[in-house]
């Protein structure tokens, strides 16, 4: 049997999960003086459900009161704002509209409105047809009434995860992928982690593994949870839509989640879902026959005119709804140094910058560390060869003859571009990986064009950077 013990590392804090929550309060964590390893298990950060969500800052109408999904959707709403501007990621605050399609669901609009008001929500209002129309003059004709909601905004949920993962490295923090955790237990005092690199022991652990909190809450706790597997599926529109909606429109909320939303996105393309179906494999991201149908129909109960035949992508997600309905956040009651973000489902992208700086918060005063005086809080994206100066686009073409060329025809993405997704920290490793960071492959082609070019300067660039580190290390 293989020893693990004989590789075993020592760490501070140990993060399971690199979506959205895990690499946010990586980045929070990085403010102290700690030894931070975050671990995913597949090839990149932002795999699971943080990759195929709605991309909405939700204003926080919708969660019940007294929950902690609306205490932190509240609190992380207003946080986007400086952190967008730390992290240098776009967001548009382009308000939310629910419809109601007769006069008899109006009252439910204004329940919407009191419970938002209960949950410190502001900026909510009731709007007639006429104000509807002048607003989103796209929206179906049966309308009657909305509920309107001024502090919804959108943003990439790739680039805000990743944002928050680089500027954690640059600040000290260790992110290792292809790392599958799969044994947690208390030894004398600390966590020893089993993982496919080698086993760890850390003084905490933060659980943030998306649909996969429960099974590792359940291994160190009496308490057990349970997380139940909710799969939506989404059509994406071709950006020639990009100006038919401003704001994110939804229906009536149902018990199953918010309904099917029409909402433009911060790339000019418009998403359309999700449907909610309890399912029983918390990996299948499958889209159906049956689901995508009901994606439009619903769809068009928003756009009479929806054009399906203008679809660039369907792709799915899996929510991991857990059986208490609402988040279970903090420290385990019976397992010392474990810390759960446990059921985080929506609305955990607008949750996640508060959720992220409480757990940081407890995690950091347990551990009794003291901040860092050097912290650097300020990120700076890849730039787009389009959008830069002239003398910047001189610069390169000096440099790196070659890399002005536009591999992506559809986005107008370089190999410039492509290379600084690979080369930043925690870059790219996968075509899938250059999509996410600057947009190669997403445009209306679908990456049917650029593929092969792309996946021949990810050869060139990691080949060379594994080749670097084996003579470092030699």
């Amino acid at each position: 049997m293989k020893d693990w013990y004989c590789k075993m590392i020592d760490v501070d804090v140990l993060i399971v999960g690199g979506g959205i929550i895990g690499c946010s309060a990586a980045r929070e964590l990085s403010k102290f003086n700690l030894n931070v390893v975050l671990m995913e298990k597949e090839t990149d950060i932002c795999s699971g459900q943080s990759k195929a969500n709605t991309a909405i800052i939700h204003g926080g109408y919708d969660a019940k009161p007294g929950t902690l999904k609306a205490r932190y959707n509240v609190r992380g709403n207003r946080m986007f704002g400086r952190l967008c501007k730390e992290l240098d990621v776009p967001l548009r605050w382009n308000t939310s509209l629910v419809l109601a399609f007769s006069e008899k669901d109006v009252p439910q609009l204004e329940a919407l409105r009191q419970q938002g008001i209960r949950n410190g929500v502001t900026g909510l209002s009731i709007i007639g047809r006429d104000e509807i129309n002048r607003r989103e003059p796209h929206v179906s004709k049966k309308t009657v009434a909305a509920l309107l909601s001024k502090q919804s905004g959108i943003l990439s949920p790739f680039k805000f995860t990743i944002a928050n993962a680089e500027n954690a490295a640059e600040n000290g923090v260790v992110f290792h992928r292809n790392a599958e955790v799969f044994g947690i237990k208390r030894e004398e005092s600390k966590w020893i982690v089993k993982s496919t690199i080698g086993t760890f022991r850390a003084k905490a652990v933060l659980n943030c593994a998306g649909v996969y909190t429960d099974t590792f809450n359940n291994q160190v706790s009496a308490v057990r949870y349970e997380i139940l597997p909710r799969r939506g599926q989404y059509y994406l529109l071709d950006k020639k839509y990009a100006k038919q909606f401003h704001a994110s429109i939804f229906q009536l909320p149902t018990h199953m989640g918010k309904g099917t939303v029409i909402s433009p996105t911060v790339d000019g393309t418009v998403l359309v879902g999700p449907t909610a179906e309890d399912i029983m494999n918390r990996d299948d991201t499958r889209t159906t026959v049956e689901g995508l149908k009901k994606v439009f129909s619903s769809g068009k109960k928003i756009w009479e005119e929806l054009p399906l035949q203008d679809a660039i992508k369907s792709f799915a997600g899996v929510r991991a709804h857990c059986n208490q309905n609402d988040f279970i956040l903090g420290e385990a009651p019976d397992a010392p140094f474990f810390f759960n973000a446990l059921g985080v489902e929506s609305p955990g992208l607008t949750a996640a910058p508060a959720i992220a700086l409480d757990l940081a918060r407890q995690v950091s005063e347990r551990l009794h560390a003291t901040c860092k005086m050097d912290f650097q809080p300020f990120h700076h994206s890849i730039p787009t060869f389009e959008g830069m100066r002239e003398k910047q686009k001189r610069r390169i073409c000096t440099e790196h003859p070659g890399d002005e060329v536009i591999v992506c025809q559809c986005e107008g993405v370089t190999r410039w571009e492509i290379r600084e997704a690979i080369r930043r920290p925690v870059g790219a490793r996968t075509i899938d990986g250059i999509k996410r960071r600057v947009r190669a492959g997403m445009g209306s082609c679908q990456a049917r064009l650029c593929a092969i070019q792309i996946n021949e300067i990810l050869e060139e660039e990691l080949t060379s950077t594994f080749a670097h580190t084996a003579l470092k290390f030699k």
